[in-house]
């Protein structure tokens, strides 16, 4: 690995897909600039601003001014905060709102917040007068490296995680890192499953700069500029390559299949975050993976141990109040969106760095690890 980026001039990493290119810009204190670059990018564009009540509370104040300051007038629109705003309920309340604001085909609509809001502002924006250009501010660690590149947008629906949306690509990415100044250090946690992700996928020296400087990310500083920036030029490269998640993308989802399941079981409640799903997700994928003999046991040991090391949950038995049982888990790992035809698609690892999509899973094979690792627990 390098070493750690020097505060400075914003880290510029390009998504490339020819005519729909677009740039995330990483530094700190970005927020300030949002409105001139929204100027630059769509002259005379009006706005709508979708955020949630937690972050109108820190941030909506700086991010208006800056809009304002630059001669841009916003409609705002505030959801409620948690995964229970990604629902059909909120999305027509927000496409509502838009079309009220008289936002036109030529203005932009902004999502400022984390994943959800991105997934629901995205999904909106790719809905309303069938396409409007948006702007992702992501204000959590797992937004900033995750969920704000790519274009995938959606809601979720009572079978399943994020089973309702669009691939619809943001016109610019800004990721202002002071803003994670604000974010509680379990949310914090729950982003940073998705950093240690692109170690565990492809990148078996950076998962090792990270056992050696996670606790410096979490501090903040150049070390947290420099991992997002890994992981967001690791992103951009697949996402050029494999945009509607025909291939490579889809080793992104490591840890999600499970993961999603316990979310979904849990309710999508606070129970259990996304971030801390993934998690615990990826310790099941590893712990499969050696099961199956496609690891060495001490591989996925090590990969558990960072993740515990940080605060995450690991094992069945750390999601509180329990998961859901095991018919549930399996009719949720049934409707992901990976199934194709019926047969269970997981991402699989060789070892640290070494992800694979492993194709016509047997379902009954899963069970048994599962039911195991429930008895374990």
């Amino acid at each position: 690995m390098t070493a750690p980026l020097r505060h400075g001039e914003p880290i510029v990493v390009q998504v490339a897909l020819d005519a729909r290119a677009y740039d995330i810009v990483i530094g700190r204190g970005l927020l300030a600039s949002l409105g001139a670059r929204i100027k630059a990018l769509r002259p005379g564009a009006r706005v709508a601003l979708v955020t949630d009540e937690t972050v109108a509370r820190h941030h909506l104040a700086a991010c208006e001014a800056s809009l304002t300051s630059a001669g841009l007038a916003a409609a705002r629109i505030v959801v409620p905060v948690g995964e229970g705003s990604k629902s059909y309920a909120t999305f027509e309340t927000v496409c509502e709102a838009v079309i009220a604001a008289r936002i036109e085909r030529g203005d932009l609509v902004i999502a400022f917040g984390g994943g959800v809001i991105g997934d629901l502002a995205g999904f909106a924006a790719a809905c309303v007068r069938r396409g409007l250009d948006f702007v992702q501010v992501p204000t959590t660690l797992l937004a900033q490296v995750d969920s704000s590149v790519g274009g995938k947008t959606g809601i979720n629906s009572r079978h399943g995680k994020n089973l309702v949306g669009a691939f619809h690509q943001p016109a610019m990415v800004i990721a202002d890192t002071a803003l994670l100044d604000t974010l509680p250090r379990r949310e914090f946690r729950a982003g940073y499953a998705e950093v240690a992700k692109y170690g565990l996928i492809g990148d078996a020296a950076f998962f090792s700069w990270l056992e050696d400087n996670w606790q410096e990310v979490f501090a903040g500083g150049p070390a947290r500029e420099h991992a997002i920036a890994v992981c967001c030029r690791a992103k951009a490269g697949v996402v050029a390559r494999d945009e509607r998640e025909t291939g490579e993308r889809a080793l992104l989802n490591l840890g999600h299949t499970f993961g999603h399941a316990l979310e979904a079981g849990c309710g999508f409640s606070e129970r259990l975050l996304h971030g801390e799903a993934v998690a615990l997700g990826m310790a099941l994928a590893f712990d499969f993976s050696a099961r199956k003999g496609l690891m060495a046991a001490a591989e996925a040991a090590r990969a558990r141990a960072h993740l515990a090391a940080v605060g995450l949950p690991t094992h069945l038995n750390e999601v509180p109040g329990g998961t859901p049982g095991l018919d549930q888990l399996m009719d949720l790992i049934a409707q992901d969106k990976k199934v194709k035809r019926g047969k269970l698609t997981f991402i699989l690892v060789r070892g640290i760095g070494r992800a694979f999509v492993a194709n016509d899973v047997d379902a009954a094979e899963v069970r048994d690890f599962l039911a195991d690792q429930m008895h374990s627990a």
